[in-house]
């Protein structure tokens, strides 16, 4: 016979381990009717390797407890393709995870590299999956989430991009699209694809910390209009504007948006 010690120390477990499976009735070591101490026996020795091998593969407690009731080969085995499949989907969880990381972090850089400037940059393909008429309808969020492209199916605002058409009078239409990154040109897809191979691109503070909760439109627009206009550019009178990131100060958020605004 020996002691919770013993068993720990041979078994590379804490004595806390071995109170928990004898709490959830996985072992069920005899105590000593003279001191009170737990002793295991070779059979209990033998059921504590059996549940650390479950559990190293990461079954769950309850379905160890249900498999002590009894479970054939082909239970045993089912037992193991579903924890594969779970498995599974948490990988990609996570491939997807870290590509979503990657592509924040190139959003700071951008936001560190462009805020105030202007470039000359490609806007790439995007799906169109939908459209509402402004960010704050919100009864119309459903479209959203009928087209989400986030980690966990919960609404953001990455997947709206807001388009302004212009011309010399004023603005024509100015409305949000529900988009999807295109990955792969080559695959088919359903919505229509906009891309633009030339355009002013800038990166634009927004936001109450900033602005004070004002509408900026008109700055940002005299803004592209002079840049456009320094450097003998013609506007193509559309604007797609998106949100990078946002943060906050002193309790107010600060918004960094992204401006394509295509030209010849």
């Amino acid at each position: 016979m020996y002691t919770i010690g013993q068993v720990a120390k041979f078994l590379g477990v804490s004595r806390d381990t071995l109170k928990f499976y004898e709490e959830k009735e996985l072992v069920k070591p005899k105590q000593n009717s003279e001191n009170g101490y737990r002793e295991y026996n070779r059979f209990d020795i033998y059921d504590i390797t059996t549940v650390n091998f479950y559990r190293e593969m990461d079954i769950e407690i309850k379905k160890i407890q249900e498999l002590r009731k009894g479970k054939s080969i082909e239970g045993i085995q089912s037992l193991f393709e579903e924890k594969m499949q779970e498995v599974m989907e948490e990988i990609e969880y996570k491939k997807l995870l870290v590509k979503k990381l990657q592509t924040v972090q190139e959003d700071c850089e951008k936001v560190k590299k462009f805020l105030g400037t202007y470039t000359i940059q490609e806007m790439k393909p995007i799906e169109v999956k939908g459209e509402i008429e402004h960010h704050t309808a919100y009864d119309k969020y459903e479209i959203i989430k009928d087209n989400l492209d986030n980690l966990k199916q919960a609404v953001t605002l990455t997947s709206l991009r807001r388009v302004i058409q212009f011309n010399e009078e004023g603005v024509l239409e100015d409305k949000f699209i529900i988009v999807k990154k295109v990955e792969d040109l080559d695959k088919e897809i359903a919505g229509e694809i906009l891309s633009h191979p030339k355009c002013l691109y800038t990166v634009i503070e927004d936001g109450r910390w900033s602005t004070g909760g004002k509408n900026t439109d008109h700055k940002v627009e005299a803004s592209i209009k002079k840049a456009a206009k320094e450097n003998g550019y013609e506007l193509l009178g559309l604007v797609y504007i998106n949100q990078l990131l946002t943060t906050y100060e002193d309790g107010l958020e600060r918004a960094f948006l992204e401006i394509f605004v295509p030209i010849k």
